[in-house]
């Protein structure tokens, strides 16, 4: 489980970040949790900065504004919802998801393209982002390598969560193309308690010994 504190401005001030260990039964501290440090369990396919969409400090990039046009994105995917799916017989598939439970429609998105910066370092040289334009998430996105060459392509199929009175992301799915593999995370088929949006907490919940608390219930 990670902890993670987020300043406003993530260049002024770098994020505060603890991880608890369960083999070990302690919390510690994460410095390595952002940019292109690669997420446990990812095996890879995912950067700590790939996390819906993109996530932390943008200094590292020269971004520009592309324009708007349009684009068959993922959205209203409430198939890929239905809790009678299950993972391994039903949604995963080679190569990526089950097309048939996946959803496009004809949006108009934000193009955002971002640049690596002379002398910054960073696994892609350059990122396309595309932004709903009734959300303003990102839907999906391009990764090229250094030598800008297409390496890595994501989407964030899209729902609205009704009772939360909330677009989200339904999934995230990264895909290699170098390698065929991909990952896919933020289902929740085969969990019965839905996702709940406007928790209230104390600041206590939000302190690192609150990490070692849940960890051991």
């Amino acid at each position: 489980m990670f902890l993670v504190h987020e300043p406003i401005d993530q260049v002024k001030q770098s994020r505060a970040a603890w991880i608890y260990n369960a083999g070990q039964r302690r919390v510690r501290r994460a410095p390595d949790l952002a940019y292109d440090n690669i997420n446990d369990g990812t095996e890879g396919l995912r950067t700590t900065d790939n996390f819906d969409g993109f996530n932390g400090a943008p200094d590292r990039y020269d971004w520009k504004l592309v324009g708007k046009k349009e684009f068959y994105i993922p959205y209203n995917s409430y198939k890929l919802s239905d809790k009678k799916l299950k993972y391994k017989e039903d949604v995963i598939r080679k190569n990526t998801i089950n097309a048939d439970l996946m959803r496009y429609e004809l949006h108009r998105v934000w193009v955002v393209e971002a640049t690596l910066k002379a002398g910054s370092k960073h696994i892609y040289g350059k990122r396309m982002f595309y932004l709903d334009e009734d959300t303003w998430n990102v839907v999906m996105d391009d990764s090229y390598d250094t030598r800008k060459q297409l390496w890595r392509v994501s989407l964030h199929p899209m729902i609205q969560y009704y009772d939360g009175k909330v677009p989200w992301h339904r999934a995230n799915i990264w895909h290699d193309l170098t390698n065929g593999a991909y990952l896919l995370a933020g289902l929740d088929n085969e969990i019965k308690t839905p996702w709940s949006f406007g928790e209230k907490a104390t600041l206590a919940e939000f302190q690192p010994d609150a990490l070692r608390r849940l960890g051991t219930k």
